[in-house]
């Protein structure tokens, strides 16, 4: 009997489980991908996650384990920290975050006590979750008090922020979001943190790639902690990323462990350690701009179509659609446009009159689709791809056909087929 009767290899061993994940990689190649939390890896992230390094346990930091063999481990998340912190300009990173939720609650691990006054970007009004909202655990187990956005243009209200800040006093304000369109002013942020006392902690889960691209400001300067996954625009594995002022690492690094997790996902490290080299390199650099170049062009040619967007447009990677004047909801909107070929989200606008779980809006991301190669002369396209997927799901809830879903996605297959996407090909 040969070794590999022993060892099988994924399609001999599991074929139902390697047929679903041939099934996504032919998905991931066909569809349009607008989801703004998604991007493609390179060949090289996907190896790396993949590698043995996933069989090793390493509890604790480098130089300080609780295991031994960790001759290469240590070497490895050195090299991560290192790469990580040359990337941003921080003076200390802890790369073991296994997401984005796990570096925000650990953030506020590190700098709060339960029961302490948090400050940040509300649900409805495009911020996380994490930042306080009342399911979360950052809304159990912490005085969650939230800002919002004008209602006359949809960005944040730093009036509001600062009168919020003098009333209750918060131990830490967050900056960040999961579906805002605009650049962050995180010098305004310091300004008001350092008038009440607080710590400031940057969330660029949307943005690090952007940031580390130069396409948008850095939060360096300003806050004790920055927080981020280190996938989406950033274009890396699935995972988290917390950098810190020198004199917060002790308690960062005990936050992470041993306060909220074990043994590191060591394959994550060393994918995280190949992404942030890439970030470093003047082709990212033009990756970057051009995320932001093809956002704006999407915009342009949305709004072109009697589309509204929330703000009017976008400074970043993301946009948000208003469906409200199209009389269909977000829930609807983004099943068909799924069924054709793209694939975006449901999300909540600000002062959003329907339930969050069948918003009124689109939230729709432009790094997935750059990694492929499209560029700024493609956004018309996709822009009228969007547009009759949602008057076809308009007219499909009045009885109308389906015609047009295959129409679309064949469309929109021959326009990939000259894309290939990266790590998949």
């Amino acid at each position: 009997m040969n070794a590999s009767s022993h060892d099988p290899n994924l399609a001999t061993a599991d074929p139902e489980l390697a047929a679903l994940v041939n099934q996504e990689a032919q998905r991931q190649r066909e569809c349009l991908r607008l989801i703004a939390s998604e991007n493609y890896v390179s060949r090289a992230v996907l190896e790396a996650t993949g590698t043995c390094l996933t069989n090793k346990y390493a509890e604790g930091y480098p130089g300080r384990r609780y295991y031994e063999g960790m001759d290469f481990i240590d070497p490895i998340e050195s090299l991560a920290i290192t790469r990580a912190k040359e990337l941003f300009g921080a003076e200390h990173a802890n790369v073991q975050p296994y997401s984005g939720s796990p570096a925000n609650l650990a953030a506020l691990l590190a700098l709060c006590s339960p029961g302490d006054t948090i400050l940040g970007l509300s649900l409805p009004a495009g911020g996380h979750l994490t930042h306080g909202w009342k399911v979360s655990a950052t809304g159990i187990y912490y005085k969650a008090v939230q800002y919002g956005v004008r209602r006359d243009n949809h960005r944040i209200d730093l009036d509001e922020v600062r009168a919020l800040a003098r009333e209750h006093r918060p131990k830490l304000i967050w900056v960040g979001h999961s579906a805002y369109p605009r650049t962050l002013d995180f010098a305004a942020f310091r300004e008001i943190a350092d008038e009440v006392g607080a710590f400031v902690a940057a969330d660029i889960a949307h943005i690090a790639g952007l940031i580390a691209g130069g396409v948008h400001p850095s939060p360096i300067p300003y806050a004790d902690v920055v927080t981020t996954t280190t996938h989406k625009t950033l274009r890396g594995p699935r995972g988290g990323l917390i950098l810190s002022l020198k004199k917060h690492a002790k308690k960062i690094d005990k936050a992470v462990f041993p306060g909220l997790q074990g043994g590191p996902h060591n394959h994550s490290t060393a994918a995280k350690a190949v992404a942030f080299a890439e970030a470093k390199t003047p082709e990212f650099r033009t990756y970057a701009a051009q995320i932001v170049t093809n956002a704006k062009a999407l915009a342009e040619a949305l709004r072109a179509r009697g589309i509204d967007l929330v703000t009017g447009g976008t400074d970043n990677h993301l946009l948000l659609v208003d469906l409200t004047s199209r009389g269909i909801g977000g829930r609807k909107a983004s099943s068909v446009l799924n069924s054709c070929g793209i694939e975006l989200n449901a999300n909540s606008i600000p002062f959003d009159p329907r339930k969050p779980f069948d918003p009124s809006g689109l939230r729709v991301g432009l790094a997935a689709v750059t990694s492929r190669g499209l560029d700024a002369s493609h956004m018309p396209a996709i822009a009228e791809w969007i547009d009759r997927g949602i008057q076809g799901a308009v007219k499909l809830d009045q009885g109308g056909n389906d015609g047009f879903i295959a129409e679309i996605r064949g469309q929109i297959a021959s326009l990939l087929a000259d894309f290939p996407a990266p790590g998949l090909s």
